[in-house]
């Protein structure tokens, strides 16, 4: 069961991120504590004396003024050449010494401008990528101690409290943050949805708890009606409990509200599965198949209705596919795990020391 209310809170993080991960305005804060290191990387040497523009193209000469250390002269020139710059590597470079300078100069806000070149121009640039965490994590931070600073007693901090010690699993810390925002404002849309969410992700909820989370998000839905995240959560409560009919109607009423929720499908599929209804299980499963098509679960529900229905080939071939699929995933498990290991075992054929 605790592996399920696992599984229930990641996707209802997904969608209420909008994404297929966590958001970023929640996962930018696990970077905060790195953006003061950060920011000694994105420094630059600095000299007083104003230099002469180097010879060379518009970018060339942009980029040289910055990594001589002459950022304030450099970064207006660098804004024009991040858009004018032919060149593949020097627009890189163009957009790396802009994005340095903005963010070592006081002015972090003209980094956005280089981080949406180099994020389209770049976009599975390591090198690209690193700085910009960087960059995200250090503007983050600026905006959060500005929240504290000039609205220290709103909801809003507490909620940017709660949120970092949900991260570092403080559930019952976090949970004290949310109800705070509810003293504020009882009717805050997502909060109640929040606190049940800090409930159900202990590693082993009681009994109570889960009841209270259950209570939580009916209380969201009496706010928001329309979160389709909430009605998914409690139809996988109903259907942990066993109560099928209950949980068919949250996952109906979640994938009506929202038609992209790929776990909705695949929970009302399962659920209609449960309760025998085999027919009316695979429209919902055929579109979880759709959105997800490399889920050995959706194969594996989907042949089951298959079978339940009559039809031997459809169930057959949907049989073969789960097997596949979960071969597939397993061999990347694999794979990950050889690579964390010889990442985190010692260099057992590095030289000794002479």
């Amino acid at each position: 069961m605790w592996r399920a209310f696992g599984g229930m809170i990641l996707a209802y993080n997904r969608r209420m991120s909008g994404g297929s991960g966590p958001s970023f305005r929640f996962c930018a804060r696990s970077f905060l504590f790195l953006s003061v290191l950060a920011t000694a990387g994105f420094a630059l040497a600095q000299t007083p004396a104003k230099a002469a523009p180097p010879a060379g193209s518009d970018g060339e000469r942009a980029a040289k003024l910055a990594e001589s250390g002459h950022c304030t002269e450099a970064l207006p020139l660098l804004r024009k050449a991040i858009h004018q710059t032919a060149s593949h590597d020097l627009k890189k470079r163009v957009g790396l010494d802009g994005l340095h300078c903005a963010m070592t100069h006081d002015v972090p806000y003209e980094s956005l401008e280089f981080l949406v070149v180099l994020s389209r121009d770049f976009p599975h640039d390591p090198e690209v990528l690193y700085a910009a965490t960087h960059a995200y994590s250090d503007l983050s931070m600026r905006s959060s101690q500005d929240l504290a600073r000039d609205a220290p007693f709103s909801y809003e901090v507490h909620e940017l409290n709660a949120e970092a010690l949900e991260m570092q699993g403080k559930w019952d810390e976090a949970g004290v943050e949310y109800r705070r925002i509810l003293e504020i404002n009882p009717m805050l849309p997502g909060i109640h949805a929040r606190l049940g969410r800090t409930l159900l992700s202990k590693p082993q909820p009681a009994a109570v708890e889960v009841e209270q989370a259950k209570k939580n998000f009916e209380e969201e839905l009496e706010i928001d009606p329309r979160n389709a995240a909430a009605e998914y959560v409690l139809g996988q409560l109903a259907a942990d409990a066993k109560d099928s009919a209950t949980a068919i109607q949250h996952f109906t009423r979640a994938t009506k509200l929202d038609t992209t929720f790929s776990e909705a499908y695949l929970g009302l599929g399962t659920a209609l599965n449960s309760a025998k209804r085999f027919a009316e299980a695979i429209p919902a499963l055929e579109a979880y198949e759709k959105l997800a098509p490399d889920s050995p679960s959706g194969h594996y529900q989907l042949a089951f209705a298959y079978a339940g229905a009559g039809r031997r080939d459809d169930a057959n071939r949907e049989a073969a596919l789960q097997r596949q699929t979960a071969e597939a995933l397993e061999a990347v498990k694999r794979k990950a795990a050889i690579a964390q290991e010889k990442q985190q075992a010692p260099d057992s054929q590095a030289p000794e020391p002479k």
